[in-house]
């Protein structure tokens, strides 16, 4: 009997703003980028009425895409892809279920790398049966390990019900974290989904889970993350500065 192939989501020429290149002219600025997915999965539990958590919702996603390449600098559109098939293909988190991606199609494209309106691109494809997920348990919280490489890594922090991670800086790293679930707490003040904060080095943050289920960052540490450059800092809560966050998901997905 003939394997029956999986069913499709796709998303076409979704603009997002990277730094990419190995020129130095590359290098001082974000350039767009085009990207062109296939997520390969089984859409009948959605057709069957289980709603958006069966299935893929590509407005968030979309969203989640845009981040991690805002947040990233690769020098090779290898690298870039590479890391994000990693996240498309990660097992979902409760707190923002999803159908499982079972395999990815992506297409980078760079359409200012060339003259005379040539255009660069790569595509790749990966099963989710190829990839490898370390994960680290911390006690309040744990850490999946989605991607690394010298320049910088992909993380999803999900912390546990009722903690915290506690009021730290980082002196090296320079980090970018957007939150996906929707009970947690930045500095003692609630924060919604899809919100995206930028911490530059000696800027204490204090995330917390006042909710009763596990709620998930996804985290972008430049260079990968450097255990000895997690510092804790002794801060009242009270004296913690709340950033302005940069949001992701479309105002009506936040309703979903």
């Amino acid at each position: 009997m003939t394997k029956r192939p999986l069913d499709q989501i796709e998303l076409r020429k979704l603009r997002a703003e990277c730094v990419v290149g190995v020129y130095p002219s590359e290098r001082a600025h974000p350039q767009p980028l085009l990207v062109d997915l296939a997520l390969c999965f089984d859409a009948r539990p959605a057709a069957r009425g289980g709603g958006l958590a069966a299935t893929i919702d590509y407005a968030k996603l979309a969203g989640e895409i845009r981040f991690l390449l805002a947040a990233c600098r690769f020098y090779l559109l290898e690298t870039a892809a590479e890391a994000l098939a990693a996240y498309l293909l990660a097992p979902p988190t409760a707190d923002l279920p999803r159908a499982r991606v079972r395999a990815a199609t992506l297409r980078l494209t760079k359409p200012r790398a060339l003259a005379g309106g040539a255009l660069a691109s790569l595509t790749i494809h990966r099963e989710a049966e190829e990839m490898e997920y370390g994960v680290e348990d911390k006690g309040r919280y744990r850490v999946d390990r989605i991607f690394e490489e010298a320049g910088c890594g992909i993380y999803r922090l999900r912390i546990a019900p009722g903690q915290r991670i506690p009021t730290h800086v980082h002196r090296v790293m320079e980090e970018s974290e957007m939150v996906l679930g929707s009970g947690l707490y930045l500095q003692g003040r609630p924060v919604q989904p899809g919100s995206a904060f930028r911490w530059s080095r000696d800027f204490p943050h204090l995330w917390e889970n006042r909710s009763d289920s596990e709620q998930t960052i996804l985290c972008v540490d430049r260079p990968a993350f450097l255990p000895e450059d997690e510092i804790a800092v002794d801060v009242p809560d009270e004296k913690l500065v709340m950033p302005e966050p940069v949001s992701y998901y479309p105002r009506e997905a936040l309703r979903t």
